[in-house]
C-alpha cells in the first residue's frame, strides 16, 4: 500500500532583536504539494481550510489608529494649554515671543519650553491637595495627556510612536488602549503617594507600562521566540536606559516606576499568545486532528495570568486608599525620593514650593524669597498675581 504523506502545518515567527515596528509575529500556514491519492480528499474539505499565507486570526496584524490619535489628542491639547497659558498677558517676560499667546515661559521657570505651573494646574494636571481635599481625583488621568513643555512633548510622543504603534499592529486597539490607560494612571497614583509638594504631568507613566508589558509579554510567550536571550537582554538595556533618566531633576521617576510596575503586570493578562502546538492543531485539516489535544495556554501563562491580575488590582485599591487618606510614603520610606532625583553638585533635587513677600513703592516692585531672603526689585506698571508669581519662581529658585 502507498504511504500517505499529511501536509505540514509550519508556523512562523520573527525573533524580536530589537524595537523596530517591523518586528510582528506572524505565523502563516503554508501547504505541502498534494499527493495525488490525496487530491480528492482535499477537494472535501477545502472550503473548511484557510487558504495559503492566510493570516491566523490569533497572531493576525492590526491596523494601528489609536496609538497615532493618543499623540494627536497630546498634541492639541499641548496647543490648547499654551492658549490658556498666554505667556505676554501672564508674565513679564516670555521666550519666542513672536508666537504671541503661545509663546513659552522663561526658561528659568520652565526649562522645557511651555506653560506655567498655573497653566497646567487649570489644564488638570496632578496636584495630590486638590485629588484628596476637594476630591478631584479625575485629575489622576487628565495629568496623563498633558506635557510640561515642547520637549517634554516630543521625547514622549516619539517613544510612544516607536512603542506604542507595534504593541497595537501586534495586539489590537482594545487591549494596547486599556492597558496604556491603566498603566498611566498607575504611575499617575505611585507619583501622588511620593510627590506632594508639586504638580506633575506627562504621558511618560503610559509609555513606561507600554515598555513594562513587552518585558513580560516576552516572558509570557517565551516558546515561541527564537533568540531568547538576545531580545531580553536588548529590552532590559532599554528599560534602565530609561529609568536612568528619571533621576534626573524636573523628571518625575515614580510616575515612570507606577507606569512600569502596571505595565509589566498587566503585560501577563493582556498579551498571552496560544502556544504554536495549540494553534497547529487548531488549524490544521479535519483529518490530521485525531487524538490531539494540546492545551490553548502552558501552566506557566495561566499562573502568572492569575498572580499579575490580583497583584495589579491589589496594588491600585490599596494605594488610592491609602491617596485618598492623604498618606505620604516618604514618611515611611527615607531614602526612596533618591529613586527619582540623585543631587549632585550640579543640580539640587529641591522641588518645594517657593513663595516671596512683595513691596510696592509706586511702579517699584521688591520681592523677597521667604526661605533665602533673596531679593530683587523690578519697574512693573499694574502687574497681575500671575506675573507676580512667576519672578519670584525666577528668582528664588
Amino acid at each position: 500500500m502507498a504511504e500517505t504523506h499529511r501536509p505540514e502545518i509550519q508556523l512562523k515567527v520573527n525573533s524580536r532583536r530589537g524595537l523596530g515596528v517591523g518586528n510582528v509575529i506572524h505565523p502563516v500556514e503554508v501547504e505541502s504539494s498534494p499527493t495525488p491519492l490525496l487530491a480528492a480528499q482535499r477537494t472535501g474539505y477545502q472550503s473548511q481550510t484557510p487558504s495559503p499565507f492566510r493570516e491566523i486570526k490569533h497572531f493576525k496584524k492590526w491596523f494601528p489608529w489609536l496609538i497615532p490619535s493618543f499623540v494627536i489628542a497630546d498634541i492639541v491639547l499641548f496647543i490648547i494649554t499654551m492658549y490658556v497659558n498666554n505667556c505676554p498677558k501672564n508674565s513679564v517676560t516670555c521666550i519666542a515671543t513672536f508666537l504671541g499667546r503661545f509663546s513659552f515661559q522663561p526658561f528659568k521657570e520652565n526649562p522645557l519650553l511651555g506653560p506655567s505651573s498655573s497653566a497646567l494646574e487649570k489644564m488638570g494636571a496632578l496636584d495630590v491637595n486638590k485629588v484628596v481635599d476637594d476630591h478631584q481625583g479625575w485629575r489622576l488621568i487628565t495629568c496623563i495627556w498633558l506635557h510640561g513643555g515642547l520637549l517634554h512633548l516630543l521625547a514622549n510622543m516619539l517613544s510612544l510612536l516607536v512603542i506604542g504603534i507595534r504593541l497595537e499592529q501586534e495586539f489590537g486597539f482594545i487591549r494596547i488602549g486599556l492597558l496604556y490607560v491603566i498603566s498611566g494612571f498607575g504611575g499617575s497614583l505611585l507619583s501622588a503617594l511620593f510627590l506632594q509638594s508639586n504638580i506633575s504631568v506627562g504621558a511618560s507613566g503610559a509609555v513606561f507600562g507600554l515598555l513594562g508589558a513587552m518585558l513580560s509579554e516576552l516572558i509570557t510567550n517565551w516558546t515561541i521566540y527564537a533568540n531568547k536571550l538576545a531580545a531580553l537582554v536588548t529590552l532590559v538595556i532599554i528599560i534602565a536606559i530609561n529609568l536612568a533618566v528619571g533621576i534626573l531633576p524636573h523628571v518625575d521617576n515614580f510616575a515612570h516606576l507606577g507606569g512600569f510596575s502596571s505595565g509589566f503586570l498587566l503585560g501577563f493578562v493582556f498579551l498571552m499568545r496560544p502556544q504554536f502546538g495549540w494553534v497547529s492543531q487548531r488549524y490544521a485539516p479535519p483529518y490530521s486532528r485525531a487524538g490531539a489535544n494540546k492545551p490553548k495556554y502552558k501552566t506557566y501563562q495561566r499562573v502568572l495570568w492569575v498572580l499579575s491580575l490580583i497583584l495589579v488590582v491589589t496594588g491600585m485599591i490599596v494605594g488610592l486608599v491609602a491617596l485618598l487618606r492623604g498618606v505620604n510614603l516618604n514618611d515611611h520610606c527615607s531614602w526612596c525620593h533618591y529613586m527619582s532625583c540623585v543631587p549632585t553638585s550640579r543640580w539640587s533635587c529641591d522641588t518645594s514650593a517657593v513663595s516671596c513677600v512683595s513691596e510696592q513703592m509706586d511702579n517699584q516692585y521688591t520681592l523677597t524669597c521667604s526661605d533665602s531672603g533673596k531679593n530683587g526689585t523690578y519697574t512693573l506698571t499694574d502687574p497681575n498675581t500671575s506675573q507676580l508669581r512667576g519672578l519670584c519662581s525666577q528668582l528664588c529658585r
